[in-house]
């Protein structure tokens, strides 16, 4: 029996409305993805990291700093995001998906571990953070079988539904078996991805006061320091996420 294999794939891809090649952004001096790639990698359950990125020639510089990075990517459909995520799962041999995004350079491995934990021992479909909203934004992520990822790839017709990858699942409680993972507190309305340029503003002064090369700060840490510096949650307090059309 093939083992089952715990890809996180990552999307990526220099396009941005609001913030242009923000994964290339820098913080602490390297790009904000290579943060991603790297806080994924203290993943104690995590077998194997991937970048899902588009066939566009400007994504060129994502395969670029792939290859000088040693991270494996997969290149397809900028407009049919499903597509290209079930094509890099199936393959790197995926049997479990960890769905990440590239502008979420604060995003907790050690949250992702007992994500991991729960969704094994829970025997579901999926699972995420944020469909039930506990956590800050930016700590986001989903985990599912190549199963169902396979089924919302080959029954999903939407345009919303290829546009991202997960809708056609969680939308459909009645063909997959979901569960949430939730925080005792619900701390949401912390706002630590990257869309703005003042979501950047505020992720450089995390950055600046809990990083350190080598080393790994956890999303617990952040919350202490909005706690000892409570001007911070000021500074994109104001910006709102994009909705999910359809």
């Amino acid at each position: 029996m093939t083992e089952n294999k715990i890809k996180a794939i990552i999307q990526a891809r220099t396009g941005s409305t609001r913030l242009p090649n923000k994964i290339f952004k820098e913080l602490a001096g390297r790009p904000v993805l290579w943060h991603v790639i790297e806080r994924l990698k203290h993943s104690k359950l995590i077998d194997e990291i991937i970048i899902a990125t588009t066939d566009l020639s400007d994504d060129d510089a994502v395969e670029k700093f792939c290859i000088e990075n040693d991270i494996k990517f997969y290149r397809g459909s900028s407009d049919n995001v499903l597509s290209r995520y079930y094509n890099a799962a199936k393959k790197s041999g995926a049997g479990t998906v960890i769905r990440i995004t590239s502008d979420c350079p604060v995003i907790d491995p050690a949250l992702i571990d007992d994500m991991i934990s729960m969704y094994k021992q829970s025997g579901v479909d999926y699972l995420s953070n944020s469909i039930e909203r506990t956590f800050p934004r930016g700590l986001d992520a989903e985990i599912f079988s190549f199963k169902a990822l396979e089924k919302a790839f080959n029954n999903a017709g939407k345009q919303y539904e290829l546009e991202h990858v997960t809708p056609y699942i969680y939308q459909h409680p009645e063909a997959f078996s979901l569960k949430s993972y939730v925080n005792g507190t619900d701390y949401s309305f912390h706002r630590w991805t990257l869309d703005t340029d003042e979501d950047f503003n505020l992720i450089t002064e995390i950055y600046k006061s809990l990083y350190k090369e080598g080393e790994i700060f956890y999303w617990e840490e952040v919350l202490k320091l909005f706690q000892l510096r409570p001007e911070l949650i000021e500074i994109n307090k104001h910006i709102e996420q994009k909705k999910l059309s359809g």
